[in-house]
């Protein structure tokens, strides 16, 4: 027995499963969990106000066959409004680095678009959308994701090297083999960085605008699960949602992240080991 667990350390620590970056948060969780579930017991807190961790696991559980089909509704109206806010902000941002005057027109606008509170503004999208909830959901998100990719991709697409530029200048380059050869190229560790923000943004603005919406039936997603939960007092069921969209908030900047360093590789210093 203790040479099968010897042998199973041994191949964790090869595959570099078994490291500090790994145990250190994985101990703070369970001693976390721990204090949690220790803490509700002792001070005999009630279950709809504090549930003890293993409460919700079981009502996890016992609520999956609800909580999956509406978390991904969710995940699709993210995975939307993501898609829609990384294509749109790239064009955006490539037009206003070809002229500063394109640039100082339209960036006042983004900046509004970031700061106007969407909580303020979703009832008004969800009322235009009225015959459309699911264009109106992935509005909202779209709003919330939109700004971290339009304005980290305009920054690296104004951070050239002097060096550079002034060598495609030297040679006579055109405006589209500057853009094509040198400015996105220089954008592309902005623009993944974006990406990882907008990430988790886009989920955040589909939760919230479910949560405004209030959408129910077969197309619920697990904000709406939330809300009924929260109205009947099942709050382990509540928990149990809130872990969900935690997870899967993880799992989106856990597949960005690696997505960003395979693409920029060993070229570029932000995913040098």
């Amino acid at each position: 027995m203790n040479k099968d667990i010897a042998l199973i350390l041994a191949k964790l620590k090869k595959n570099k499963l078994l490291s500090l970056d790994t145990l250190a948060p994985l101990l703070v969780g369970i001693l976390v969990l721990s204090a949690w579930e220790i803490g509700v017991e002792v001070t005999e807190t009630p279950v709809y106000l504090l549930p003890k961790p293993s409460v919700i696991f079981q009502a996890l559980i016992k609520d999956w066959p609800i909580l999956f089909p509406a978390l991904l509704i969710t995940l699709k109206i993210t995975v939307v409004a993501f898609i829609t806010a990384a294509i749109s902000g790239l064009m955006i941002a490539v037009l206003m680095s070809q002229s500063k005057w394109i640039e100082k027109s339209l960036y006042p606008y983004a900046i509004v678009l970031q700061t106007t509170p969407i909580v303020a503004i979703a009832p008004l999208i969800i009322i235009w959308f009225k015959d459309y909830t699911f264009g109106a959901l992935v509005t909202c998100a779209w709003i919330v994701a939109f700004f971290p990719i339009i304005s980290n991709t305009t920054f690296g697409l104004n951070s050239l090297d002097p060096n550079l530029r002034d060598l495609f200048i030297l040679y006579k380059a055109s405006r589209w083999q500057t853009l094509w050869y040198l400015r996105l190229p220089s954008a592309l560790p902005y623009f993944l960085s974006g990406l990882r923000i907008s990430g988790g943004l886009s989920l955040i603005g589909a939760v919230v605008a479910e949560f405004v919406a209030g959408t129910g039936g077969t197309d619920s997603g697990i904000a709406y699960q939330m809300l009924i939960a929260g109205y009947n007092l099942q709050i382990p069921r509540m928990f149990a949602a809130l872990l969900l969209v935690t997870i899967l908030g993880i799992l989106i900047f856990t597949l960005l992240s690696k997505i960003s360093d395979w693409v920029l590789g060993e070229w570029h210093e932000s995913s040098l080991k």
